[in-house]
C-alpha cells in the first residue's frame, strides 16, 4: 500500500515522498491512518537545526509525536476498523523500577517518535499510514473532533506541570508565555479550579489565552507588571526564555513553586537565582507525563475547552514545508495541524 510522508532531509528542508507500508504488521502493533497531528516546539527545533537539545539527527526522518489516528487494520487487538483513537507517543520499556513506579517519563530506554533521543530513529507522525503499539493507543467516545483530539499529548505534558506544581481549587497561577504549551498549561491550571494570569509578548497570545480561562494577561513591554511581583502561589514557566525564568522567580510569592515546562536554551542572559534563596522558592522540572495522558484525554471527551481558539492553521502532509515555515515564522498563535493529503 503507497502513501505520502514527509522527512525531514536537513534543517529547514522538508522532502515528500511516496512510501510503502510493509505487508505484515509487528505482532501486537496496529495499523493507523493520520486523523490529525500536530507541530511541537521540538519538531521546530528539529527544523530549524536538525538537532534538538543537544540531541543530532543521524538521518533523515518524518517529524511528529502528536497525533490521533483512525484505525486500519486492528491486527487482532480490541480495536475496531474506522475507531479513532489518541496516541500515547511514549514506547516505555514497561519493566524497570521507574516504569513499575508509573514514572514511564523516566523510563531510560524508552522509545520516541520523530526524536534524536531514540536511535535508531523512529519515524514520527507527519504521514498517512504507520504502525504503532496496540498499548500505546486509548479509544474515545463517538463524537470527539480529531483536531482537538491531537492536543492530547501536549495537554497531558502541560497538565504534568500543572500536577507536579500542585495547582489545585483557588491557586492563583501565573504562566509566563502563551505558546501553545503555555495556552495548554492554561487549559490544565483552569481545569484544576485555578486563577490563571499569563504574560506574553504578543496580544494575540494573550486573547487565545483567555479565550481558554485565563482571567487576565499583561503584554510584555506594553503593559505595567509591577502587581506581578510575589502575586502568584505557582508560576508556570512555559516561554523558554532566561527573561521569563527570572519573571517567574520575582512573580511567585515566598515558598511558592515554579515550575519550568519549558526547554530553556543556553544564552548570555543571567538568571536571578539568588532570588531562589531568598524567597526559599521550590523549582521543579517538568517532562513529558505520566498518567495525565489519560487525563487529557478525558477533558477533551469532555467537550469543555474551546480547542479550536488554540487552532493556527491547517496544512496536508504534502505540505509539512509550508506548515512548519509558518509554525517558524512566529506569526502562528497556537498549534499548527497537519493533515491526511487525501
Amino acid at each position: 500500500m503507497g502513501y505520502v510522508k514527509s522527512r525531514l532531509t536537513a534543517a529547514q528542508t522538508v522532502e515528500i515522498v511516496t512510501d510503502e507500508m510493509p505487508a505484515t504488521i509487528e505482532t501486537d502493533h496496529v495499523r493507523l491512518r493520520l486523523a490529525t497531528a500536530s507541530i511541537c516546539g521540538t519538531d521546530m527545533h528539529y527544523f530549524r537545526h536538525f538537532a534538538n537539545a543537544g540531541f543530532q539527527l543521524h538521518y533523515p526522518v518524518s517529524l511528529g509525536h502528536e497525533a490521533c489516528a483512525l484505525v486500519e487494520d486492528p491486527n487482532g487487538s480490541p480495536f475496531e476498523k474506522g475507531q479513532l483513537v489518541a496516541i500515547n507517543p511514549v514506547i516505555e520499556c514497561g519493566t524497570c523500577d521507574k516504569c513499575l513506579s508509573g514514572d514511564i517519563n523516566m523510563c531510560a530506554t524508552k522509545k520516541f517518535p520523530g526524536s534524536a533521543t531514540t536511535v535508531p530513529h523512529i519515524d514520527g507522525f507527519f504521514r498517512e499510514y504507520f504502525d504503532f503499539p496496540a498499548r500505546c493507543l486509548r479509544a474515545v467516545k463517538d463524537g470527539v473532533d480529531p483536531d482537538h483530539l491531537t492536543f492530547a499529548e501536549p495537554l497531558a505534558c502541560s497538565m504534568h506541570s500543572v500536577n507536579r506544581a500542585g495547582i489545585g481549587e483557588g491557586s492563583k497561577v501565573l504562566v509566563t508565555g502563551c505558546g501553545p504549551m503555555g495556552l495548554l498549561a492554561t487549559v490544565g491550571a483552569v481545569a484544576k479550579g485555578a486563577e490563571v494570569h499569563v504574560t506574553d509578548l504578543k496580544q494575540g497570545a494573550i486573547n487565545a489565552a483567555r479565550a481558554v480561562g485565563a482571567t487576565k494577561g499583561f503584554v510584555i513591554n506594553q503593559d505595567d507588571m509591577s502587581s506581578l511581583s510575589g502575586a502568584y502561589d505557582v508560576v508556570i514557566e512555559a516561554s523558554g526564555s532566561p527573561h521569563g525564568y527570572n519573571q517567574a522567580l520575582d512573580s511567585v510569592r515566598k515558598q511558592g513553586v515554579v515550575a519550568v515546562l519549558s526547554l530553556i536554551q543556553p544564552t548570555e542572559v543571567p538568571i536571578n537565582l539568588h532570588i531562589n534563596t531568598l524567597k526559599e522558592i521550590n523549582s521543579i522540572g517538568s517532562v513529558l507525563f505520566t498518567s495525565e495522558f489519560d487525563e487529557a484525554v478525558s477533558l477533551i471527551e469532555s467537550g469543555t475547552v474551546d480547542f479550536d481558539a488554540l487552532i493556527a492553521g491547517r496544512f496536508p502532509v504534502s505540505q509539512t514545508q509550508a506548515a512548519c515555515t509558518f509554525m517558524a515564522s512566529g506569526d502562528a498563535v497556537g498549534k499548527v495541524l497537519i493533515k491526511p493529503s487525501i
